[in-house]
């Protein structure tokens, strides 16, 4: 059975993964620059190797990032859905959860496009 409490939860969730997606893609922008800025200086090659892996397993968490939110977003939006069917769909807490799912939904049709 859903409740408020379980929604505050979910769309908390939902909230802390969309600020760890864009952490994680501000480091890639970040270290692409440093990798960059090593291969333009000519840095030892087994520097820039390691840094170029840092680079890379920036890269890696993102997508890692969007699928547990579209499964966090799937799960917010499941439990939007049994209030709505004991009606229960009012307060503070299910309007910030309708937001935080139309703002996610902008997010993926943004990157997609």
């Amino acid at each position: 059975m859903a409740t408020i409490r379980n929604l505050k939860i979910k769309t908390a969730a939902c909230k802390r993964i969309v600020k760890e997606l864009h952490s994680y893609e501000k480091e890639v922008e970040r270290e692409a620059a440093k990798t960059a800025d090593m291969k333009e200086k000519g840095a030892d090659p087994y520097d820039l190797k390691q840094q170029e892996n840092v680079l890379a397993e920036s890269r890696m968490m993102i997508p890692d990032c969007r699928k547990r939110l579209e499964s966090s977003l799937a799960d917010l939006k499941g439990i939007l859905a049994e209030l709505e069917e004991a009606n229960q769909k009012e307060g503070p807490e299910v309007t910030e959860a309708e937001t935080t799912v139309v703002d996610i939904e902008k997010l993926f049709e943004t990157t997609q496009s």
